[in-house]
């Protein structure tokens, strides 16, 4: 289907609606977003034409974005509520500039953690704690587990008291043991490249996007990641936005996939 024949769809939807409030209120379009790889890439990632850096960490330029990714970027933040959704912390989500401005809310640690205007949401957290609270025997016992892993190759990082992370040389190989030992109805296990992930099944993207669009009494929600943590934001959005290659099941709205021979972070803003 063409872009224009998807625009349309959307309209049909929507109605005609040229421009969206995007202050708090029952008109207003909230825009969950993944960061790595959804908009933004590591110095690794070829970007062909401009880009601009991003991301400093230690001296370094580390991470970059398209120049086409910010201009079609600041203006979609002109028109919808921008909400990084990320599982990055709150220490690495304040190494980036996305360039557009301040950017009022931010959903990191994988939701837990709610930043508005750049502060701490205190309430947020406390009832992040509190839903994942029956999980917390799991995550000792997984600590524990990879604390003992050989294939280990980085200490064991507790996030917040919200989820774990680690690296390891045969991820897969501690990933298919950590499913063995630990409780599938209350975590979940993840990895990605070399990272390994323990989740708490109650802290997911999607989760967290429900919430805030509860918050702010946001009446639609468009998600745009490309990973397997952004499938459950993808799932409860009225519109997601995913990479071909990213299998998306039991959605609630509607699911856009984009082809993947340019940047996603393009393909994906050219069609919002």
């Amino acid at each position: 289907m063409t872009a224009l024949g998807r625009a349309l769809i959307l309209r049909e939807r929507w109605g005609e609606r040229p421009e969206f409030d995007s202050g708090v209120g029952l008109n207003m379009l909230m825009f969950n977003v993944d960061l790595d790889n959804t908009l933004i890439y590591s110095y690794k990632h070829e970007i062909n034409g401009g880009k601009k850096c991003v991301e400093r960490y230690q001296g370094r330029e580390v991470s970059f974005m398209s120049d086409r990714t910010q201009e079609l970027l600041l203006n979609v933040s002109k028109r919808v509520l921008l909400v990084p959704t990320t599982t990055r912390t709150v220490e690495q989500y304040e190494r980036i500039d996305l360039g557009v401005g301040e950017i009022s809310h931010a959903l990191v640690c994988n939701g837990g953690v709610l930043l508005l205007n750049g502060a701490e949401d205190e309430a947020w957290y406390e009832e992040s704690l509190e839903r994942i609270r029956d999980s917390r025997r799991e995550l000792e016992k997984a600590e524990r587990a990879l604390d003992e892993d050989e294939n280990r190759c980085l200490e064991v990082r507790n996030i917040r008291e919200l989820f774990l992370f680690t690296k390891s040389e045969k991820p897969l190989e501690s990933v298919s043991r950590l499913r063995l030992a630990l409780d599938g109805n209350v975590l979940d296990v993840f990895c990605s490249g070399v990272k390994v992930y323990v989740m708490p099944k109650a802290l997911t993207k999607g989760n967290a996007v429900m919430r805030l669009k509860e918050k702010l009494g946001a009446e639609r929600v468009i998600a745009a990641g490309d990973s397997v943590f952004d499938v459950s934001m993808l799932q409860c959005a009225e519109v997601g936005i995913a990479p071909a290659g990213l299998a998306v099941e039991g959605a609630a709205g509607k699911i856009v996939k984009v082809e993947t021979d340019r940047l996603f972070s393009e393909t994906m803003l050219e069609y919002l």
